[in-house]
């Protein structure tokens, strides 16, 4: 009689996890406005904005990234334009980045990575959010690059791009209630010690890149970082960070994106089946065309051994309900004479 289950035993059930890679690659053609700006969504509230790979209102369009700017209490005024929203949104970055210190006050972002409020604070950053589409589980760790004009007047006259990395994450990372986040410097020569020469971090789980807004400070790059091109603002980055809306400021900083380039990754949990055929089991098939009134077909004399042809597994729960089917690429010869391992993957 054809045998149509069998127990699967522990030792035939092994787990396996693998990390697989995809390069994205971010022209700043697609961030300063591809479709005459039809790919990038503003909102009413003003407090971010919102890139696209093509005009936002095809279907086929994939949203990339939002763009937004905050600052802390230490630079928090009044006068500020949209202070208070520059405001809340530092705080709701840092409040799920950073978490709190010891005393329950929200941490503020730190370049250099020691949590210490005495040195490396950027009281005023950029913050780029990926969208999960492009980072899936996370961003790889010392793959990220941010290549960005931090000098020149406005759109025309801007300088050589100067790319900035998380060069030391490959072995040196930090770790936050997000997650981890690597530090981000302006060149791959930098070694471990030099944390105090960052510009910005990179958290990974999170997907989020944070820019202190004094990279676009100094000669000329304080010149002005806005030149008052249309929807940016005029001035320098101080004065613009202080008269500029959120959204001009995003504005700022997408128009001077020459390029961003990372690596995802994608964590795949496989669960691996050895389903273990021995030499007296399936050679026979419980198929009604397998018999022909009392004979086999497979069998042209009497004294030939049984043949099947194994072509799928079936996986089952122990009520017997099928769970998962596996399909060969080819059907597999099975007689009394031999025996097989057919090895299931399940992807997850």
């Amino acid at each position: 009689m054809a045998k149509t289950f069998k127990t699967l035993l522990g030792n035939d059930l092994t787990n396996t996890r693998t990390l697989l890679h995809e390069a994205i690659p971010i022209t700043g053609t697609i961030s300063s406005g591809t479709y005459g700006n039809n790919n990038i969504k503003t909102f009413s509230h003003g407090m971010f904005e919102s890139v696209y790979d093509y005009p936002f209102l095809s279907s086929s369009a994939n949203h990339i990234y939002d763009i937004t700017y905050g600052h802390s209490s230490n630079v928090s005024s009044t006068t500020n334009t949209q202070n208070a929203k520059k405001l809340n949104i530092y705080n709701q970055m840092a409040q799920v980045l950073m978490g709190y210190d010891v005393n329950g006050n929200i941490r503020k972002f730190d370049s250099d990575g020691t949590l210490d409020d005495s040195t490396g604070i950027m009281n005023q950053c950029f913050f780029t959010n990926f969208s999960r589409l492009l980072t899936k589980d996370e961003i790889k760790k010392n793959s990220f690059r941010l290549s960005l004009y931090t000098s020149g007047s406005g759109l025309s006259n801007r300088s050589t791009a100067l790319t900035f990395g998380d060069y030391l994450s490959a072995n040196q990372f930090r770790t936050s209630p997000s997650g981890d986040y690597g530090l981000l410097f302006t060149g791959s020569s930098v070694i471990a010690g030099e944390e105090s020469q960052s510009v910005g971090l990179v958290f990974y789980q999170a997907g989020i890149a944070v820019l202190t807004s004094s990279i676009f400070s100094g000669t000329p790059g304080e010149a002005e970082f806005g030149a008052g091109d249309v929807g940016m603002p005029s001035g320098s980055i101080t004065e613009c960070t202080i008269s500029g809306t959120i959204e001009q400021l995003a504005n700022g900083l997408r128009h001077r994106i020459d390029d961003i380039d990372f690596n995802n990754t994608i964590e795949l949990n496989s669960a691996i089946y050895f389903c273990r055929v021995n030499h007296n089991e399936y050679n026979y098939s419980s198929n009604p065309t397998y018999v022909s009134g009392s004979k086999l077909v497979v069998k042209n004399n009497v004294n030939d051994l049984p043949v099947t042809y194994i072509t799928s597994v079936g996986l089952y729960s122990p009520d017997n309900e099928l769970l998962a089917v596996a399909k060969l690429s080819e059907p597999i010869r099975k007689d009394p004479n031999t025996e097989l391992t057919l090895r299931v993957r399940l992807d997850y």
